[in-house]
């Protein structure tokens, strides 16, 4: 499958999610840009207002940064006039972009992309468009130790750089505690936590409670309550940055560092069902990095935490 095929006007907008981190979200423009089909595509920045004074002046420069953004289509500048939060923001522009286009690929303001993260994403969203059992498009795959298969699907969603379509985003399933409540009556806690390597349900549980507000352990349940696929590039077309401290929600953390890929993913019609050679590396990647992984997000949480409490 190649985009060569795909009609300009139906390349996949792009979703970029901002909020007051100007230095990431250059470095996330720059990279986009410089993606072939970066001129033939149509970026949204859909940008967050502040949640406090402190923080006015760094979204205005982020603002005034994307006005002077080129290299798109078109660009789009959704200024926010309340603060939503970053899940009502996603929640909100994906919902709208798949409504008006029938697709979207979503980017937030920390993730690098390869130059052929573009092509991937608008290959796989062409050729697996009318497949209901396939979700998602995933562009990012974990450091992996064990050798995966060029592309495979994982059943559920993930968050790192990914698209889908209007039939994909309308599973998503807001209420947190339906979720979770669906997921014990189903038994599918130990399935769903990826044989207990990765604490998801804790995740959903801390959802639940407010500790957290992540639109995307939701999206994760929603998809593999309906029992759905996420297709995965075997080589990473996403790098997350985000893992600085800067961020809100991530502290400093290098467990997820990857190497870009320097050559385009072939896409192709593979086998519409779970790997069990990637879960089997999934599952193993995760167990490696869980001894002091969560003391260590912890940790860092609440001193950015404790130093934005100051501020007030």
């Amino acid at each position: 499958m190649s985009t060569q095929g795909i009609p300009k006007m139906n390349l996949a907008p792009i979703a970029l999610f901002t909020y007051n981190r100007l230095h990431h979200t250059r470095l996330t423009i720059e990279a986009l840009a410089a993606n072939e089909l970066a001129p033939e595509s149509d970026l949204y920045v859909f940008s967050d207002a502040p949640r406090s004074e402190a923080h006015r002046e760094a979204v205005r420069e982020v603002r005034e940064f994307i006005g002077s953004v080129r290299g798109f289509r078109t660009i789009t500048l959704v200024e926010r006039e309340e603060n939503l939060g970053l899940a009502r923001s996603i929640i909100d522009g994906v919902t709208r972009l798949t409504d008006e286009r029938g697709s979207v690929i979503v980017l937030e303001d920390d993730l690098l992309t390869s130059p052929f993260f573009l092509r991937y994403m608008n290959d796989a969203l062409a050729l697996y468009r009318d497949d209901e059992q396939v979700i998602s498009i995933h562009g990012y795959v974990y450091p992996l130790k064990e050798r995966v298969p060029e592309l495979f699907f994982i059943r559920g969603a993930d968050c790192w750089g990914w698209a889908t379509w209007k039939r994909g985003w309308e599973l998503f399933q807001y209420d947190g505690t339906a979720l979770l409540a669906e997921l014990r009556k189903r038994k599918l806690e130990r399935a769903f936590n990826f044989d207990n390597s990765y604490p998801y349900i804790k995740m959903l549980e801390s959802q639940v409670r407010g500790d957290n507000d992540s639109w995307a352990i939701r999206w994760n349940a929603s998809a593999f309550l309906n029992d759905k696929l996420t297709l995965y590039p075997g080589r990473s077309l996403v790098r997350n940055i985000g893992f600085d401290a800067s961020g809100f929600h991530c502290g400093a953390i290098a467990d997820f560092d990857v190497a870009l890929s320097e050559t385009p993913i072939t896409i192709e019609r593979i086998e519409v069902v779970e790997s069990a050679q990637a879960k089997r590396a999934f599952r193993n990647f995760f167990k490696g990095i869980k001894t002091g992984f969560w003391q260590r997000q912890k940790n860092s949480i609440r001193k950015r935490i404790n130093r934005i409490t100051r501020q007030f």
